[in-house]
């Protein structure tokens, strides 16, 4: 009997690759080339499933040209790659990575948190262009963090997990919104109070973005939300990055705490990456870094253990560990 064919799209670790060549007739893509468009039609035309980044779309042209398609195995607990709607319309199943990169997206995005706060990146490009020169009272004088009031919009697990840091490690108090409330008991274990979306904005001295991409989730920080923000609060944005109008945002932060503004911002995902607006690269008071949140070796090769479970799962059981619909 053959096996089914899977399609590796992106590289990924080496014992992954051999894992999955116990079960499948495999095509990879060590070498990391585009995969997109023409070429991931013409990759997947004769393959029975993929194992899939979030760069990887899966969309409905790809799903007519594909017809053996059964299943896509995403390797992110995100997966606005998929168009799951259509997805389901031509019964190819989709799965995604949660629960793995839990505390580690927890963990930067706390880290990316401070690093905003504290001007860590703007004052480390200071001293590295040879500027430093003496001590000041002001200089990259930040907010602090510790007694502060942290602001989470989103409160699923990745969400509780930097509540937890903010309220237990640096005595934060922590305000949150969320399509649904949490119950009491984990309100408790988070030590988070549930407030209205325009509350969390106006309270937040920090705000830190972790719910799902989705059409109503799209620019739901926007200039009108921004403005609502106290000057000196900071935003950072692990979640998406179409959650974020990037524009207004760039406004806001060229205004500063000067008034009308915000005081920084931490980026971690962008609209339309790799490709970065540019706009952002001009202003000083913006951490950027690319899409790392989960990056840690573990929690990477978690990421890819899981994804290469499901493949295997669904073709020796047919169903899924964690299927999306």
């Amino acid at each position: 009997m053959s096996k089914p064919r899977v399609l590796v799209a992106r590289a990924i670790f080496p014992e992954i690759i051999a894992k999955l060549e116990q079960h499948f007739d495999l095509e990879t893509n060590q070498p990391d080339e585009d995969m997109s468009g023409t070429r991931l039609i013409d990759k997947l035309r004769d393959k029975d499933g993929a194992f899939t980044t979030g760069s990887v779309r899966i969309d409905k042209t790809v799903l007519q040209a594909c017809p053996r398609l059964k299943i896509c195995a995403n390797m992110a607990v995100g997966y606005n790659n998929f168009d799951l709607d259509a997805m389901t319309a031509h019964g190819v199943l989709g799965t995604n990575t949660p629960d793995v990169l839990t505390d580690t997206t927890a963990d930067f995005g706390f880290a990316l948190l401070m690093a905003t706060a504290r001007r860590i990146a703007e004052s480390e490009h200071y001293l590295r262009a040879g500027k430093w020169h003496k001590w000041a009272y002001d200089m990259f004088a930040g907010a602090d963090i510790h007694g502060s009031t942290l602001g989470i919009l989103g409160m699923g697990r990745i969400g509780q997990g930097i509540a937890k840091r903010g309220a237990h490690g640096f005595g934060m108090k922590v305000i949150y919104h969320n399509r649904s409330r949490l119950d009491a008991a984990m309100e408790s274990e988070c030590k988070a109070r549930y407030v209205g979306k325009e509350e969390l904005l106006k309270t937040a001295d920090h705000l830190v973005l972790v719910l799902p991409y989705s059409k109503e989730s799209h620019h739901i920080i926007g200039a009108a939300e921004l403005a609502l923000m106290k000057p000196t609060a900071t935003l950072v944005n692990i979640a998406r990055g179409g959650i974020v109008d990037e524009n207004a945002l760039v406004q806001a932060l060229r205004k500063g705490s000067q008034g009308g503004g915000i005081a920084a911002a931490g980026l971690d995902v962008f609209e339309g990456e790799p490709k970065v607006n540019p706009e952002l690269l001009t202003v000083p008071n913006v951490v950027l870094t690319p899409h790392i949140a989960s990056a840690s070796v573990p929690t990477r090769r978690a990421m890819a253990e899981l994804a290469a479970d499901n493949l295997i799962a669904y073709f020796q059981t047919g169903k899924a560990i964690t299927p999306l619909n």
